[in-house]
């Protein structure tokens, strides 16, 4: 929440009953020792592993929100096998007609995956190709171990036995219901309605709901925005009215959170900005989540006010807070942030202003604009919302 400038990330994706439970339960698993340490790095608000494949390292995404997938390219070196093709939904509920195939074998550090279902995709489109990842090891992938996820360690293990991890002082325990592909989905209360959240860790953001599940009438306070605040698996979405508010209380399993930040978009989702204060263990034998708080972070929202994307390697604005004499409008070309040049980038620059955004450290900046022709230099403030 404290990145409003940048795009959220969600790598979602959504298969439907009917494309089969069997495909989603092959696969087997061999582990090296009782408790396997694997290389895990948190960056840009994203857990990252690094993978084996027929010889040849590979990036994934460790993604609980997702099955798992591979590349296009990984697809085609190995000569794999169809196995059929359905559509698949993403985040923005985009959708698109996949290949599902088998992996024979994909080794994680010391772990052996054989005959894991996966889907083909192309992940080097829009901003996703800024992070440079060749799969997702997903939902599907997962449910086979227990996992123990501490992002601020860069540590991640995995287990065949969940008494290996003692997590007697893991204060909170959350139930969830996974879904076909075995992503979990946990059930809470905001604004007095039950509401189901993936528990997504493809998820660059905190909390968010469907539009249709905010009421205005009890909300005390809400910054209203419009524009696209995320993208999906197969890009961004349309421009969108949403909100940003607080509640009082929220409440997962046997433990309540309070003064928690929400967001409003097009799916139901729990993320990364909320799970990086804790260490946590996924189950899906007993189909629970426990969480232990390492970190005390409350959720606060900082912004310039707008937000931008990059198409065709240059920065257009996408998002905006709608207040009165807001000097941005959707589609602004920005030309400069702070006298950095951002008009005239080629792809891989651009990747890198998408990552490290010039304007993150600062508290007032200096930007330049060209809306229908005309240029137009402005200077921000960045504000404190819903204190």
């Amino acid at each position: 929440m404290k990145k409003i400038s940048s795009l959220l990330f969600l790598f979602l994706l959504i298969i439907s009953p009917a494309q089969g439970k069997r495909f989603f339960e092959t696969g087997e698993v061999e582990l090296t020792n009782p408790i396997e340490k694997i290389n895990l790095n948190f960056t840009n608000d994203l857990p990252l592993v690094k993978v084996s494949i027929d010889g040849k390292l590979y990036n994934f995404l460790f993604d609980s929100g997702a099955p798992t997938v591979i590349s296009n390219a990984i697809y085609t070196e190995l000569n794999l096998q169809k196995e059929h093709t359905s559509k698949v939904k993403d985040s923005q509920k985009n959708k698109q007609e996949q290949i599902f195939t088998k992996l024979p074998e994909m080794t994680v550090d010391h772990v052996i995956f054989k005959n894991i279902g996966a889907i083909v995709m192309d992940l080097s489109a829009s901003e996703l190709g800024c992070f440079k990842i060749d799969g997702i090891l997903g939902a599907n992938q997962m449910a086979k171990l227990f996992w123990r996820v501490n992002y601020s360690e860069n540590s991640l293990e995995a287990t065949k036995d969940l008494l290996n991890f003692k997590f007697d002082d893991y204060e909170t325990v959350v139930p969830f219901d996974p879904q076909t592909q075995k992503t979990p989905v946990i059930e809470t209360k905001i604004l007095d309605k039950k509401i189901k959240l993936t528990f997504d860790t493809g998820f660059t953001g905190r909390i968010k709901i469907s539009d249709s599940d905010y009421d205005p009438k009890k909300v005390k306070q809400t910054v209203e925005t419009f524009g696209i605040s995320s993208v999906g698996a197969f890009g961004a979405g349309k421009p969108v009215s949403g909100f940003i508010f607080k509640i009082s209380e929220l409440g997962f399993g046997n433990k309540a959170f309070g003064n928690e930040m929400i967001m409003t978009g097009n799916s139901r989702l729990i993320g990364n900005d909320f799970f990086k204060d804790f260490t946590f263990i996924m189950d899906w034998q007993n189909k629970k989540i426990y969480m232990k708080k390492i970190k005390n972070n409350p959720p606060t929202l900082e912004s310039f006010g707008f937000g931008y994307r990059f198409i065709d390697a240059k920065p257009v604005v996408a998002f905006v807070f709608k207040e009165r004499d807001s000097p941005l409008e959707i589609g602004d070309s920005i030309l400069s942030i702070n006298d950095v040049d951002l008009d005239h980038l080629n792809q891989e620059s651009a990747c890198h202003y998408m990552m490290n955004r010039v304007e993150r450290d600062y508290k007032t900046i200096g930007i330049r604009i060209k809306r229908a022709g005309k240029v137009m230099d402005l200077r921000l403030d960045k504000k404190e919302y819903l204190n």
